[in-house]
């Protein structure tokens, strides 16, 4: 049997079920216009203090970093609830419904081709630093609530106080844990290491 490409074999497979690759574009037309239009009523309606109640004045210079942090949490639960958990409820329940539809042959050959990917070993994903990012942030906020100003207004704040909180952010971490790495590579060099190359 002539080997397939994976380009072609997933056209073919569009055209095959092209029904169900047609709502599932539609799915997610609908998910991200309805991500959007909750974004929009939270940002209208929010209860935190200056956002969206018509509390003038209505800047900027009047959030903190508290209502930032909760701001960013609350969107993320109103759009886990709203689009979140019905698209994970939809995709779920509809693509567990259309395999137990496919003949078993069918299923057969999805199941060899993934057998076949597993195979071969793709290049690890090296951009992957959205959860350093997220730590960076979480160590961040710290610092500044550490140094008293996590319900201080920005306005109130030089820019400057904010890229010296980075930079001690920064700092802070290298000590925590950068010398506990420095010292066990230390003892890693002398005790093993060394001893090999010896």
């Amino acid at each position: 049997m002539e080997e397939v490409s994976d380009e072609v074999f997933w056209k073919n497979k569009i055209k095959q079920y092209s029904k169900i690759f047609a709502i599932c574009i539609i799915a997610v037309i609908v998910c991200a216009i309805g991500a959007i239009l909750v974004l929009v009523w939270f940002i209208e309606t929010t209860p935190l203090p200056g956002v969206g109640d018509g509390i003038p004045p209505n800047t900027f210079d009047d959030w903190t970093l508290n209502y930032v942090v909760g701001f960013v949490i609350l969107i993320i639960l109103w759009e886990l609830l709203f689009i979140g958990v019905p698209a994970a409820l939809f995709f779920g329940v509809g693509g567990y419904l259309w395999w137990k539809r496919l003949p078993d042959e069918e299923k057969q050959v999805f199941k060899d081709r993934e057998k076949k990917g597993k195979k071969y070993k793709h290049p690890k994903n090296a951009g992957g630093s959205g959860g350093f990012s997220l730590f960076m942030y979480i160590a961040y906020c710290i610092v500044i609530a550490i140094d008293g100003n996590y319900n201080t207004r920005f306005g109130l704040l030089d820019y400057s106080y904010f890229i010296y909180a980075w930079f001690f952010t920064i700092m802070w971490l290298l000590i925590i844990f950068g010398v506990p790495v420095a010292i066990i590579l230390l003892i890693v060099y002398f005790k093993v290491w060394r001893k090999k190359s010896e």
